[in-house]
């Protein structure tokens, strides 16, 4: 049970480490942002990440995502994957970078196996190797290291551990992992935007095998979408042919509530999520672009949920959306997880706001 340091109201849904509701955040935001900022900045010294995105006078330009880091010599930039080490990049390219990876039967739970290829056999024989889902075949799961939000609330937050083996692989090595019954791959983390000169590389070699055997593989992704605009069209095009899903996660929909909850501001996501949107008509027989969105107890609430659902309609009321059940961890470990109440009144109100495809995930989460 916690507290609100504004109202003062008590409530199951008011995390202890953040001090305040939902909707005084929203309102009152002049006043609760010193404190979250301080949590913030706490929770990121933790594991030896800057608390700010480095500005250095002559740093070395880090042009992937939106934190535009200037990185000085011997310095990281916001979210750890980049370090510059005598003048030159350290992490993120295709020589190396923090990676794991496993082999997951498909199909599986991933956020668009409601209409993905692997999960459905959508699109085949195009874009899918069996006319139902793909029994027997399994996803390159790719998972990064690192991340350029710093959302306390984090699913998958033990990444930002010190790893107790060494996890640096080169494109090459990565690609190599790919084999015969790889269907896809799926690229996630942290976020794989830090990291996007050697995700793609390990896309083209990994797809250069598969044509090499005959075989269709596709390039999928799952990010917060923060990556600066040139990195766009890749994006789309390592997926738009080979039926892969570019898979966005908005986290909130006013800024307010996606600063307290992530310590930046979404307005990147929300303008590529746009951009993105745009290209969404060229592939119909298999959705290229989806949305999700964490039902966090008191903080993304119908609210956050009708702003983001009308948001997604007034682009493409077809786009996917996916309502997902939330699991306390990291900063948040006071919240409960998400009811089914909670999740059937967020997706009555994305529907209500026009759009036509909205799914419930991770159910088995709901209380």
């Amino acid at each position: 049970m916690g507290r609100c340091g504004i109202c003062g109201q008590e409530a199951e849904t008011i995390a202890e480490a953040l001090g305040f509701c939902g909707p005084c955040i929203r309102t009152r935001f002049p006043e609760v942002w010193p404190d979250l900022a301080q949590v913030h900045r706490t929770s990121r010294e933790r594991f030896g990440l800057p608390a700010m995105a480095p500005q250095a006078d002559g740093g070395k330009h880090c042009s992937l995502c939106f934190h535009d880091c200037r990185i000085p010599e011997g310095g990281k930039g916001y979210c750890g994957a980049r370090r510059v080490e005598q003048g030159r990049w350290v992490g993120g390219g295709p020589t190396g970078t923090a990676v794991s990876f496993y082999h997951d039967p498909l199909p599986t739970n991933c956020v668009a196996d409601w209409f993905c290829p692997g999960g459905t056999g959508r699109g085949y024989p195009k874009y899918a190797r069996q006319p139902g889902a793909e029994y027997g075949l399994v996803n390159l799961a790719v998972f990064y290291h690192t991340c350029n939000f710093n959302c306390l609330f984090c699913q998958n937050w033990t990444f930002k551990q010190p790893p107790a083996t060494n996890l640096v692989l080169s494109a090459k090595q990565l690609a190599a992992a790919v084999n015969g019954r790889t269907s896809c791959i799926c690229y996630f983390g942290g976020d794989p935007a830090p990291h996007l000169p050697h995700a793609l590389a390990t896309a083209n070699l990994a797809q250069a095998g598969a044509r090499s055997r005959g075989e269709r593989l596709r390039i999928c992704w799952e990010t917060n979408g923060a990556l600066q605009e040139p990195w766009l069209d890749p994006l789309v095009e390592s997926s738009l042919d080979n039926g892969g899903i570019i898979k966005l996660d908005l986290k909130a929909c006013s800024e307010e509530i996606h600063l307290a909850l992530c310590g930046v501001s979404n307005a990147q996501t929300l303008q590529n999520f746009a951009r993105l949107a745009q290209r969404f008509p060229e592939r119909p027989e298999v959705p290229l672009l989806t949305a999700s969105t964490l039902l966090v107890p008191g903080y993304i609430d119908t609210e956050e949920i009708q702003g983001l659902a009308r948001l997604i309609a007034s682009l493409n009321p077809d786009i996917p959306y996916s309502l997902l059940a939330f699991y306390p961890q990291f900063y948040l470990t006071d919240l409960p997880t998400t009811s089914r109440k909670q999740a059937e009144e967020a997706r009555a109100v994305a529907l209500a706001a026009g759009l036509t495809q909205v799914r419930i995930g991770n159910e088995h989460l709901l209380t």
